[in-house]
């Protein structure tokens, strides 16, 4: 998937415009998937803090061990797939839709609404 080239650093004292997804201004591949991981991890996160969840109780409900939602707490979604994390939602009683529809531009996006 082609990315844009990262924004240039700033010279001191300038601020440099933000594309909108951190993970491509640090200029990391797949920077769509990584802003869509990172806000269903955030929204993990809220839902566990909401139901006042320990991490051993959240971890036997989503099927993992402790340490794994000790990471997930501090947005590391690691090794865990939007996939994955889709099914966590579910698991926390969640319903997650996934719509594809024909793009605008040439290359197509990926995007996380929270409702």
């Amino acid at each position: 998937m082609p990315t844009k080239p990262p924004n240039r650093p700033a010279a001191p004292g300038k601020v440099a415009a933000s594309s909108g997804n951190v993970f491509r201004d640090l200029g990391l591949s797949n920077p769509e998937q990584e802003m869509m991981k990172t806000r269903l991890t955030l929204q993990i996160y809220r839902i566990i803090r909401e139901r006042g969840l320990t991490q051993a109780q959240a971890a036997k409900l989503l099927g993992i061990k402790q340490p794994h939602v000790s990471l997930l707490m501090r947005n590391r979604a690691g090794s865990f797939s939007a996939g994955r994390l889709m099914e966590f939602l579910t698991a926390l009683g969640q319903d997650v839709e996934i719509t594809v529809r024909p793009a605008r531009k040439p290359h197509g996006e990926m995007s996380v609404m929270l409702g």
